[in-house]
């Protein structure tokens, strides 16, 4: 499991989504970004149909995840 917390663009609260880590300042769970990519979507796409996440945001979670896998 990654540990989200030291991750700048993704927040979890119990009043959100059930406490699932979502993207900071919106209701987009960040799962939702990695079931998009794992059936076909672009990261364009995925910007298009949840436009309160940022390109910034989608980096830095992919880029996050990327660091933790390699330092596992």
């Amino acid at each position: 499991m990654l540990d989200w917390t030291s991750c700048r663009e993704v927040e979890r609260s119990a009043e959100k989504v059930s406490g699932a880590w979502v993207f900071r300042g919106t209701r987009v769970p960040v799962i939702a970004l990695f079931e998009n990519l794992e059936t076909g979507a672009t990261v364009d796409e995925f910007l298009d149909w949840f436009p309160g996440v940022t390109r910034q945001q989608v980096e830095a979670v992919l880029e996050h995840t990327t660091h933790s896998l390699a330092t596992a």
